[in-house]
């Protein structure tokens, strides 16, 4: 058995015989009494107050003042679990090992009629993401442990597809998997300030000796989307660039449910669409995608968009061209 399991039956023992020695559980379980000492000391960490006694009528006990409740699952939540765990597979989830196990702990605990019916419902939901890099599970096996041990970590930092790589240290606040990509969010020593880095740009990643405090209540979601969508507040609006879109129903709605025109939708009708974006985004990314909608829709305002557009699409004519 694997540790785990052995804390869960020392802990059931020591409930149902009401005390009992290392050599006795060692005995009981078949295994080495400084496991016994191990897991013991694993389960104290946990919380469980078990009490040690000295002596001829020594040993370990627990309480009966302290209630212990087993952990179940009814039917939908094992489903639920079981199909949130593919999920989690298909996002190149860190804890790969962790998960597997405990699925087979949920399968472990039932009946064959019980398993048959999980295993139809697992199969149910299938999640398709974009295959993923095997280096990158440690990495983020890494950087979690950078998280969660409050630790600086180096990395050699690649900067957009061709763009130069730089030793940066940064003080890992969280992780945020955001359109089949892993982002690191967290404080850059180099710039000396927040920021977010994409997993799959680093490499040689390490631990550092330097520890750091993470800030009380800091999301990586709401940083990592707040660095991403249109400002609120009264002076980035004045500065936004309204674009009217007119076209079929069914594109300008496939339009408004991109993350960043959705957000920055300001009215919507049944054939025309305005929104209102920041100058860098409407000449960067906004562009290439309003393209991809061919014929279906046409870009009214602002006049200038609509030129740039007329030289993208004359770049890529001439370059397939040649």
């Amino acid at each position: 058995m694997g540790k785990a399991d052995n804390m869960l039956a020392i802990l059931w023992l020591l409930k149902s015989r009401r005390r009992m020695t290392a050599k006795q559980l060692s005995d009981e379980l078949e295994i080495h009494i400084r496991t016994v000492y191990r897991c013991i000391d694993g389960l104290c960490i946990s919380g469980v107050p078990i009490v040690s006694e000295t002596g001829r009528d020594g040993g370990y006990y627990i309480p009966d003042s302290v209630k212990l409740e087993p952990l179940f699952f009814d039917v939908d939540e094992q489903k639920a679990l079981l199909q949130a765990a593919a999920f989690a597979r298909e996002a190149s989830y860190p804890d790969g090992e962790a998960l597997e196990r405990a699925v087979s702990k949920i399968k472990r605990y039932t009946n064959p009629q019980q398993l048959e019916r999980l295993e139809r419902q697992e199969t149910s939901l299938e999640v398709i993401h974009p295959s993923s890099d095997p280096s990158l599970m440690s990495a983020l096996a890494l950087i979690e442990n950078g998280i969660e041990l409050q630790s600086s970590i180096e990395i050699e930092y690649r900067s957009g597809y061709d763009g130069p790589s730089n030793e940066r240290t940064i003080d890992p606040y969280g992780l945020v998997h955001w359109k089949s990509k892993w982002y690191t969010v967290g404080y850059c020593r180099l710039r000396g300030e927040i920021r977010s880095f994409r997993v799959d740009r680093m490499s040689r990643i390490r631990l550092k000796d330097a520890v750091f405090e993470r800030p009380p209540h800091f999301s990586a979601r709401e940083f990592l989307l707040g660095s991403l969508l249109p400002g609120t507040d009264a002076e980035q609006q004045d500065q936004m660039i309204s674009v009217l879109v007119q076209g079929t129903p069914q594109a300008l709605d496939d339009l408004c449910r991109h993350w960043l025109l959705g957000h920055a939708l300001v009215e919507r009708t049944a054939d025309r669409a305005l929104f209102k974006l920041d100058e860098q985004r409407l000449y960067t990314h906004t562009p290439y995608y309003l393209l991809s909608f061919g014929g279906k829709i046409r870009v009214l305002e602002p006049e200038e968009l609509k030129a740039h557009m007329i030289d993208i699409t004359s770049s890529l004519l001439d370059y397939y061209r040649s």
